[in-house]
This record gives structure tokens, sequence and C-alpha cells, in this order.
């Protein structure tokens, strides 16, 4: 049996509504409806959306509704992982009438209809409750508190975690048991921490599966591998205080479940742009430094795997599957992307996406999607489907007075799409492919669209000498082991850079006598008038 095509959800100023996948791109034009905010379930068989009078379900398969609920103020809406329960959030408000306000969380029962439990909750960061995939346990921050309730029922609090100040929570992929990570910001000199535990062992010194303490955090992101077996966590500051960037201070650092915990050593300075998990759970990909950005393949024990080199590139995005890596630089970069076999560490394509707001990957492991969106640009949207190799299979520009808002791949359980050879021919396509042009030396406003003189060559072959050898992307740096074995490399090292800068020293002095030869005949056979404003600067 053929494997699904997944639908793309496109959400915009004229209105909101499903496209059938690649290959054919065609639009399905009864989910054609004003949205304010659109989702899939976890497993992609239903679509909810709030339109600000209703949120409706449907069938992602046909457009069968499920449940509609009279919500004209919901913003936001999420479906528990086996489709349970559906969660709704509206903005928080309080009158003098009712001081106390309303219940903005709300909880339903999807196949009753009823509501099953409010909460009060202000902000809309982190508003949706977190379950256990299985759905057996459900948890929310409240108060300096993890909640902890189990098998849906929201009347009782099961569990509680309680730790000073605690602000941000990460509950495991996967079933039981579920593990949760905590973050506790730092306060009066005390270190921030990160702490792992299994649910529902949370009493006792030694209950925590790892305990990782650091400084300068202001903030952090906790991601926890599918395998639940452990958590990277980018720690960050909002201010750099030694002045070397703009973008604060961040850190990486690795707890796992077996009680171990580590800094992952950045061989290059500067932020940390994106980190992520390969699927199979055993490695980690990181984009970090000054640009041009430097990309690193780590293992589970923090030991560099592979070796990007460095590039204009700010993220990072592994395939479903785990065999294919994009390395891409979005947002203030030219929208470069690096396509890349995994298995091979062998790039496959260099297709490029300028203006590129969001990016995601196909649960086919096939395709992508590109969108430049509003607000974050409010110019030149629209979005493009690409097969990996670098060919765009379908392209939408929205209208000049019209915008994109939001566009979202309907996700499929693990194992529906299996993973497929890696292919390096470009996949057949009608709008072709968008490689990017090979780096020329710049040339001034002035002699571009004009023929080469032989000055210009002049200053080409002058530079080409003087460019450093370029190094293969996983070249490191290594040693002998004998300190007297690598002073002699180091000292012949130093003599062959010298002989090959005198050697270019002799070659540029040898095309400077060649031009002032030419010159000094010009100017004997042209009047001195004539050759004075020739070679005048």
């Amino acid at each position: 049996m053929a494997p699904p095509i997944p639908h793309l959800a496109v959400r915009g100023s004229e209105g909101t509504f499903l496209l059938h996948g690649p290959p054919n791109c065609e639009e399905n034009t009864s989910f054609q409806r004003y949205s304010r905010f659109f989702t899939f379930s976890s497993d992609g068989s239903l679509f909810g959306w709030c339109n600000g009078d209703k949120v409706n379900v449907v069938k992602a398969s046909n457009g069968t509704l499920v449940k509609s609920f009279d919500l004209p103020k919901a913003t936001m809406l999420e479906f528990s992982p086996q489709n349970k329960v559906l969660a709704t959030w509206k903005q928080y408000t309080k009158t003098q009438d009712n001081p106390q306000g309303d219940a903005n969380l709300q909880l339903w029962d999807l196949q009753t209809g009823e509501c099953i439990k409010a909460f009060y909750q202000k902000k809309a960061q982190g508003w949706c409750p977190s379950w256990a995939d299985d759905e057996s346990i459900a948890v929310r921050c409240v108060n300096n508190e993890l909640h902890f309730f189990e098998n849906n029922n929201f009347e009782k609090i099961t569990n509680k975690l309680h730790l000073q100040k605690v602000s941000e929570f990460a509950l495991s992929p996967g079933n039981q048991p579920s593990k949760v990570s905590v973050y506790v910001p730092g306060s009066k000199g005390a270190p921030s921490f990160v702490r792992l535990y299994q649910y529902p062992n949370f009493s006792g010194p030694s209950s925590a599966l790892a305990n990782k303490s650091f400084f300068k955090a202001d903030r952090v992101n906790m991601l926890w591998n599918k395998k639940a077996s452990a958590v990277l966590v980018t720690a960050s500051t909002e201010v750099d205080k030694t002045g070397a960037s703009y973008y604060g201070e961040q850190t990486l650092h690795y707890l796992s479940t077996n009680r171990e915990s580590a800094v992952v050593q950045l061989p290059k300075n500067g932020p940390i742009y994106d980190v992520c998990w390969n699927p199979n759970s055993s490695e980690f990909c990181v984009v970090y430094g000054f640009m041009p950005a430097k990309v690193t393949v780590f293992n589970l024990k923090c030991e560099p795997v592979f070796d990007f080199g460095t590039g204009p590139r700010n993220a990072a995005f592994y395939s479903p599957q785990g065999h294919i890596l994009v390395l891409a630089g979005f947002g203030n970069l030219r929208g470069q992307m690096e396509v890349w076999d995994v298995k091979k560490y062998k790039q496959v394509s260099k297709p490029q996406a300028a203006d590129t707001t969001f990016f995601s990957w196909c649960p086919d492991g096939e395709h992508i999607v590109t969108a430049t969106c509003s607000p974050r640009l409010r110019v030149s949207n629209g979005y493009k489907v690409w097969h990996y190799t670098g060919t765009v299979l379908y392209k939408q520009d929205t209208p000049a007075d019209k915008e994109l808002w939001e566009v979202l791949w309907q996700p499929f359980p693990a194992g529906t799409f299996p993973e497929k050879g890696v292919k390096y021919q470009a996949a057949p396509s009608e709008l072709g492919s968008t490689e990017a042009k090979p780096a020329q030396a710049y040339r001034p406003p002035a002699l571009r669209n004009k023929p080469e003189t032989s000055s210009y060559k002049l200053a080409e072959e002058t530079k080409a000498p003087t460019v450093p050898e370029s190094t293969s992307a996983s070249n490191v740096s290594a040693t002998s082991g004998d300190p007297e074995t690598d002073k002699k490399i180091k000292n012949l090292k130093k003599v062959g850079l010298q002989y090959r800068t005198l050697q270019t020293k002799k070659y540029i002095m040898k095309k400077k006598k060649s031009l002032l030869s030419i010159i000094s005949v010009i100017c004997i056979l042209l009047p001195s008038t004539v050759a004075f404003d020739v070679f005048a600067p």
C-alpha cells in the first residue's frame, strides 16, 4: 500500500486552506475558511481552527466535522497526544464587575464536547499542559510548582514537584516511565541549575537523575532526544558583558538519565544559533560562533563526530528519518541551504531561498517547505515546496496587497514513512532549481557588465596566490603526542609559510614590472598630455 500524501495547511489574509502535498500540490478548496489559528493533531488525523466565532475540529482526510465549540474569543488550541482532549486558550481579562476574571484555559472532551476543567492561565507562553504520549500523565507549572494529573483527571492533583522559583520544565517524549527536566534560575550569587527527575520520584536527596549547575543564564531552552535518554540545555544571557556580541552569551550543557552531565565544548567563540537532535537520539548538531558560523555534530559523549567547517549559517534541520541534514542561513542571511547526506557526510545540493522566515521538513523525508511570512516580513510573502535535491516543485507568491501568516505540514505517526536512499540527481521539475551561484571575485560597480581588462585580470592574478588553501570540512588539527615532534612540525610549517609568502611577492613584482613596461611603451608613443590623461588617478 502506498504511503499517504501529507497536506500542507496555509493561513493568510486570503483565508485558510489545505494543499495536497507533492508531487501534485493541488489545493483542497473545501477547507477555504478564515482562521485566527490552526493546528493538526499529533497523528495528523484531526485539523482544528478558531475563527473568532467558533472552534471547529474536522477529520483531515475528508473534512467531516467532529466537534464545534462556541468560543468566539479563543485564540489558540492544542490536541492531546491521543486526541482525547482539546485545550483552548483566550486572553485573560478582568473588569470592575468581575475583578477576578474568567478562567481562560479550558480543556474539552472531544467525544462528548463537555468542558472537563477550566484554569487561570494569564501568560500565553507555556499555556498548554504537557502530556505523556500515552496521556497517562499531564503537567502544568503553577506558582513555582509542577502539578501532575493522571489519566486526564484534572479535578485532582496526583503529585507535585516543588522547587523554589522553578520557571520552566520539559516533559520527556514517549510513554512511561515519564521524565521531566526543570530549570531554576540563580539568585543572590547562587547558580542556576537544571535537574532531571523520573515521575513520580521527586523526594529525597538522590531522587534527581542528573543535575547541572551554571552561571550566566537569564533563560534556557531544554531539548529532549526522542528516546528520552538525554537533554540538551542552551543557557543564554540577554547581554554579553564582554561586549563581544549583541546576541548575549550562550553555553550548551548536556544531561543524561544515567546521571552524566557535561559542558559541550565549542571550538569557536560566539553565539549558539541552533541546536538539534538527530531523530536517532545518538548525536546532535550545533550551529555556533561568530560569522561565518561553524557547524559540528557531537556524539553522546559530547565528542565531535564531524565538522562542517564555517559558512553563512544559523540553523540546522534533520529530516524526520534522520538521514539528511539541512544547514541554512535565514533571517539576516541570504537564504543559503546546504543539504547533506548524514551517513556519508556528502553534500547533496545547495539551493537558495532568499528572505525565508520559515522552514519545515515534510514527514515523508523527501520534501521541504520554505516560506516568507508576515509579520516577520511584510513584503515578498509566499512559499515554495522543494525536493531535497534542490528543485522547486511548487511555488505560490502572495499578492502584494495580501499577507501570508503561517504554513504547517500535516504530521503522521512515527514509522509511516520509512527511510529511503539519498538521491544526488536533481528531481525533475518545471520550475527548476535555485542553486546558489559560485562566489566570484569582487568587481567595482564601474567595471561590472564590461569585458575584463588586463589591469583587472592582473588584480585577480595577484589576489589568487594570497588566498589560503581551503581545508576539508572534517579537517581537525592534530598532534603527534610528542612535544618535541610537534615543535619540529610547527617550525617546518612556519618555514613553508615564509617560502610561499616570498614566492607570492616575487610573482607580484614580476607582474608589476610587466605592466610598467607596457605603460612605458605607451608613454613613448603618445603625446605627454594624452599619456597623463590616460594614467592620471
